[in-house]
Order: structure tokens, then C-alpha cells, then sequence
């Protein structure tokens, strides 16, 4: 194994999820790859059809050539546009046929994985052109293809994986947003503290300070007298930041104390990824 030491825990968290995800998929009669994710717009199908084409374009396949359809009420940015465009090129490709794509490209990123001997911080191709370093990109898609994971266990009822390895990616991930919700986009007081109390399969105690300039910092240390203190469980956390409810969906599941507006505007603001 050539693989450098910084990217083998992305690494192994991609091989978990993605073989979780084919032994998802693999039993699937024709109507259940038609059940709705809570991925919005996107069906089971169309999640496997992401994830396939996430992992073509790690192996640097060229992007299909396809028109969009204009009644895609869930598209409505450049991204989105992009993501899209793997997912509606498959999204008449029957079970047999998902199944076998699946299995064949993950066969072909083990093997790329293998043999995979660059330096973490080459730089590489991300989507729409832009570009990131060998690392992040791995990162990403390890904690993407854990989050899609999650998507087609809630679509199927098959909940599980919580504490996985891409759980942990997915940790570090949501966290380094967090400074940039709570003090950017949710505008908290400058020099405050807010406190985010994590439970369950994976469970942390972080603060995020916001210095006088208004910058916010993420620190381990829990804080005295913070302003803010949200305390939920740790599916319910992922599920916010990735979009995949809304704050009153969940209200029964996240315990706020402290100022009300700024509690209800991190909430507002949660969201990271969709």
C-alpha cells in the first residue's frame, strides 16, 4: 500500500460507506430504487447515481454530455446544476443495471486507491473546475458518500453506521463550518461564546468564540457563561447542517438555552451542505 498515512483514514472511510451502501442497494427490487431520500428532489436512485458519478470523477472519467430538463424544481444553482447532471443521465437505468455500475467503478477506485502514491498536497481538479488539494478532495468525498449513506438508510429504514468511520469525517467536517455559521451567517454578539452539546453514537463538547473583531474560533474548552448553549443528538446535528430537515422539524430533538434570536438564527443558519 503506497497510500500516505494522511489520507488513509479517508480512505477507509470511502471503503466503509461505499460497501455499506452496495449492500444497501445490492437486494432492491425495481420500486423501492423509486422511494424518496431526504435528499431533496432525489430518489434512491438518483443517490447511488450521485455517488457513482462523485467516484467517476475521482478516477477522472470524462463528465457525461447531457441536457438538463427545466422542470427540476430542486436545481436552482450552478452547483446543483453540475451535481445534477450524473444523476439525471441514470435516472432511467433500471436496478441491474445501477447495481453493476456501482460494483464495477468501486472495483475501479480500490484498484486506483492502491496504487494512489501522490503527495497530500497535490493539487487536484474539484468540481466546476475549481481546485484543492489531494487531501480535501478525498476528505470531501469520504465525508459525502457517508452523508449519502445516511440518506439511503433513512429512505430504506435501515439506520445504522452512526459511529463509522466517514461518521468521524463528517465530525471534523461540520465542525470546521461552524465558526463561519455561528458568527457569520447567524451574526453572534462579538466577544461571546457559544456552546454546542453533542450526544450519541458520536458525541463532542465544542465552543465557538467570537473575538471582538468577530471572528469565530472553534475551541475544545467549554466556556463559562456562554451565550448560547444548543444541545441535541448527534444524527439530528447532521441532519440540520446537511439540509436534510428544518429546525422546526426537529424542534422536540434540540435543547436551546440563552438568547433566543441568536439560538434561532444559528438554527436558521445551520445548514452547510445539501
Amino acid at each position: 500500500m503506497s497510500l500516505h498515512p494522511t489520507l488513509q483514514p479517508y480512505a477507509d472511510a470511502w471503503t466503509h460507506s461505499i460497501e455499506a451502501i452496495s449492500e444497501l442497494v445490492t437486494p432492491l427490487v425495481e420500486g423501492e430504487w423509486n422511494r424518496r431520500t431526504p435528499c431533496p428532489g432525489w430518489s434512491v436512485r438518483d443517490v447511488v447515481s450521485h455517488v457513482i458519478g462523485l467516484d467517476c470523477e475521482m478516477l477522472g472519467d470524462p463528465r457525461p454530455i447531457h441536457t438538463l430538463p427545466r422542470d427540476l424544481y430542486h436545481v436552482t444553482n450552478d452547483i446543483q446544476r453540475y451535481m445534477e447532471m450524473q444523476v439525471d443521465v441514470r435516472r432511467h437505468h433500471t436496478a441491474p443495471e445501477m447495481t453493476s455500475e456501482l460494483e464495477y467503478v468501486v472495483i475501479r477506485r480500490n484498484r486506483q486507491l492502491r496504487n494512489e502514491s501522490r503527495d497530500p498536497g497535490t493539487k487536484v481538479r474539484g468540481p466546476l473546475g475549481t481546485e484543492l488539494t489531494l487531501a480535501e478532495s478525498m476528505r470531501r468525498h469520504a465525508f459525502d458518500v457517508w452523508v449519502h449513506e445516511q440518506d439511503l438508510r433513512t429512505a430504506l429504514g435501515r439506520p445504522g453506521n452512526l459511529d463509522s468511520p466517514g461518521a468521524h469525517v463528517a465530525r471534523d467536517v461540520l465542525l470546521d463550518a461552524l465558526p463561519d455559521v455561528v458568527a457569520v451567517k447567524a451574526d453572534a454578539p462579538r466577544s461571546s461564546a457559544i456552546v454546542f452539546d453533542v450526544h450519541g453514537p458520536v458525541e463532542f463538547l465544542r465552543t465557538i468564540r467570537v473575538d471582538i473583531q468577530g471572528r469565530g474560533t472553534l475551541e475544545t474548552a467549554p466556556a463559562l457563561g456562554p451565550a448560547a448553549t444548543l444541545t441535541l443528538d448527534w444524527e439530528t446535528y447532521v441532519r440540520l447542517a446537511c439540509g436534510r430537515v428544518t429546525p422546526e422539524a426537529v424542534a422536540d430533538r434540540v435543547k436551546a438555552e440563552g438568547d433566543p434570536e441568536l439560538t434561532g438564527a444559528i438554527l436558521r443558519n445551520f445548514t452547510v451542505t445539501q
